[in-house]
């Protein structure tokens, strides 16, 4: 919006109290936090309704569904899936003490890796924060080793951070599955989780 948040904080209080927006936590910068719709009507009529009334007017939402199709995806159902995906790592994992997204800078390449699920085990005082699983998710597109390399880079530069990630799995969360042999490996450190894990 453009706007600092303490000076719209009375209706972000109002728009939290009604469950329409959600306040989450980077989990790797403890001071910057993010606001997510919540209502995911209301992201798809931003995401797609607001640019397109116009053609809707007329009658041609044919033509607006061809044309604002990608932007669904990626705009609407990809953070909905995501979200998903942070409330089924965190009934998963019994050891989890925080589920949530964060950023991880990445200096050497100038450029920061989107940590889609970040499980962390709960805080132990005087020792460093147990990482247990980064994850990344993708609804539309099949995961690769692309993928499983970004998130190892991420866990590589948390290590150098101070964090405990000696036993960190890497999660790959697919609608579209994965290449042949991700995660095949005896001892890998990879978790593949589909559709049917979410929903099962």
């Amino acid at each position: 919006m453009g706007r600092k948040s303490n000076e719209i904080a009375h209706p972000l209080r109002v728009l939290e109290d009604s469950h329409l927006l959600v306040k989450e936590r980077d989990l790797f910068r403890p001071n910057r936090s993010y606001y997510r719709v919540a209502e995911p009507l209301i992201t798809f009529y931003q995401a797609i309704m607001v640019r397109e009334w116009a053609r809707l007017e007329r009658g041609d939402a044919a033509t607006v569904w061809r044309g604002s199709r990608a932007r669904f995806l990626s705009q609407v159902v990809g953070p909905h899936v995501e979200v998903l995906c942070r409330e089924y790592a965190l009934h998963a994992d019994t050891a989890a003490g925080e589920v949530g997204s964060g950023v991880v800078p990445d200096p050497a390449n100038r450029t920061q890796i989107q940590v889609d699920v970040a499980v962390l085990a709960p805080a132990d005082h005087g020792r460093p924060r147990r990482v247990l699983s980064l994850g990344e998710v993708k609804w539309d597109r099949a995961m690769g080793a692309e993928h499983v390399a970004r998130l190892r880079r991420a866990r590589d530069l948390l290590t150098a951070k101070g964090y405990d990630t000696r036993d960190t799995v890497l999660t790959c969360y697919s609608g579209a599955g994965f290449t042949r042999g991700l995660g095949a490996e005896p001892g890998s450190d990879v978790r593949l989780i589909t559709l049917d894990d979410l929903y099962g």
